[in-house]
Formats: C-alpha cells, sequence, structure tokens
C-alpha cells in the first residue's frame, strides 16, 4: 500500500531594508541554506546544491532519518527557489527504495507601500510504501501522522527563516556596506 503524505508552509515577513537591498542577499545561497537548516547539518556539494541531513524522524513505530539533496538559486530580482534533487533514507531498510520525498518552494522579495517583504511558499511531499510491520494501521492515522510529521518538519524551516534569515541579513549587510565604504 503507498501512503502519500503532503504539507504546505507559507511566509509573509517585513524586512527593514539596509544599505544593500535584501535582494542581492538572496542571491547567495550558501547564505540563504545557512539561515534556513543548522549549518552542522549541512554540505555543500556544488556552487547550487546542498545536502540536508535531517534529524531522525519518528513515525509511528519507525525511525526515519532523511539526508535531501537540495539545489537552492535565485533570480536577479532575489527571488529564491528551492527544489529537493534526491533524498537518501536511513531507518528502515524496506523503505530504502519504496520512499520518494519531493520539496519545492519559493522566497520573494516584494515592494509594497514603500516596504520590503519576504513571501513564500514551500510544499514537501512524500510517497511511501509502507512497509508490513504497519498495513494493519487505519489509513486515516497513517496519514494524519504522516501529515503531521512533514507539518512539523516545514515548521521548524519556518522558524529558521524567521528567527535567523533577517538576522544575517542586517548583519551581512553591515559588513557590506562597510566594504563599499572602506
Amino acid at each position: 500500500m503507498v501512503a502519500h503524505f503532503t504539507a504546505s508552509q507559507s511566509v509573509d515577513m517585513a524586512v527593514e531594508e539596509q544599505q544593500v537591498p535584501i535582494h542581492k542577499y538572496l542571491c547567495q545561497p550558501q547564505r540563504v541554506v545557512q539561515s534556513l537548516v543548522d549549518p552542522s547539518r549541512t554540505t555543500q556539494l556544488s556552487h547550487d546544491t546542498f545536502r540536508l541531513k535531517m534529524r531522525p524522524l519518528q513515525f509511528l513505530i519507525l525511525s526515519i532519518q532523511p539526508t535531501v539533496d537540495m539545489k537552492l538559486w535565485a533570480d536577479t530580482d532575489g527571488t529564491v527557489h528551492l527544489q529537493s534533487v534526491a533524498c537518501e533514507l536511513k531507518g528502515v531498510e524496506y523503505l530504502k527504495r519504496r520512499f520518494q520525498l519531493d520539496l519545492e518552494g519559493t522566497l520573494t522579495p516584494v515592494e509594497s507601500n514603500g516596504r520590503t517583504y519576504l513571501r513564500g511558499i514551500a510544499n514537501l511531499t512524500v510517497d511511501v510504501d509502507i512497509p508490513p510491520a504497519l498495513m494493519l494501521t487505519p489509513r486515516s492515522i497513517l496519514e494524519g501522522t504522516g501529515n503531521g510529521v512533514l507539518n512539523s518538519v516545514l515548521l521548524t524551516i519556518k522558524k529558521r527563516l524567521l528567527n535567523q534569515l533577517l538576522v544575517d541579513y542586517q548583519r551581512w549587510a553591515v559588513s557590506q556596506a562597510k566594504v563599499l565604504v572602506g
């Protein structure tokens, strides 16, 4: 039996513009990734591709640990795009070839009424062939639990975005302004 789990999170936050505009900051994939996820769990594979080793996740009686390769790039207007390109699963041998994770997201700087906002959305889906140990579990419990786990993953990323990205942007902008003046 294949189960399909989904979660989506949106963000809309005001940005206090610095001397260097936010769109220039957003055009640096490495800085953005470090603001979204714990840098100790991230490895840069190429200019725009990163490997994220997620914290172990508990799903009913299973403990799994996904490792996701993500491509992150920005348009010239600063719109950041995030897309998963590969995923490996540790923890349950049965699931390794029966697990598909897809993550897509965007974050766009928007001008409105003289203010700058970052608006974005992230969508996460997982398709998995349910292991025999869980075959008798009602589908509604499987889907509710799976959707809840995915939602908690996106909420964690959203919290880091809200707490870390603007702080890092301000720190970066101050250092860039000193370079421009210096």
